[in-house]
């Protein structure tokens, strides 16, 4: 079964306050601040919420950008409503996850990430809506990457 789940990417201007996780999975890769919806709670509800819990900071109105779809034949398995937040420069605040840090939009494909963020990044530098479909195999290698709105064959 897929977990249910909110990646907020908050921004301001062209730095991106991104997480370098501490835990599984991800484990030393920067990744949006987010987590899993709690039960009848609406995905704009839990990005706000996690945004709160993670970084102490309040957002009001994300902007849903799109959705990942994770899938894989072992326990890593994800739909993920992801949004974007600009708020104002702020001192990296703490967080129980990590460490996050502010990273130039230019140096966004020098850091360790996920394979499927540098995609979603993109995305919402150029404002487009976007569906993704990701595939891993067994021990969690992307397959597939693909945006399922226009067919485009993401490179892995």
């Amino acid at each position: 079964m897929k977990k249910l789940a909110t990646m907020v990417i908050l921004r301001a201007g062209d730095h991106y306050l991104l997480l370098r996780r501490a835990k599984a999975p991800n484990i030393g890769k920067y990744v949006p601040v987010g987590g899993k919806l709690e039960a009848h709670e609406r995905p704009v509800e839990a990005a706000v919420r996690e945004t709160r819990e993670e970084t102490g900071i309040a957002i009001v109105d994300p902007v849903l950008c799109g959705v990942l779809s994770e899938t894989s034949p072992v326990d890593y398995n994800w739909l993920c409503y992801i949004y974007l937040a600009d708020i104002p420069w702020q001192e990296a605040p703490g967080c129980n996850e990590g460490v996050l840090e502010w990273i130039p939009a230019a140096r966004l494909h020098e850091i360790p990430t996920p394979p499927t963020d540098l995609a979603i990044y993109d995305y919402v530098h150029r404002g487009e809506k976007f569906v993704i479909d990701a595939v891993y195999d067994a021990e969690l290698h992307l397959t597939h990457l693909i945006e399922e709105l226009s067919g485009k064959n993401l490179s892995i």
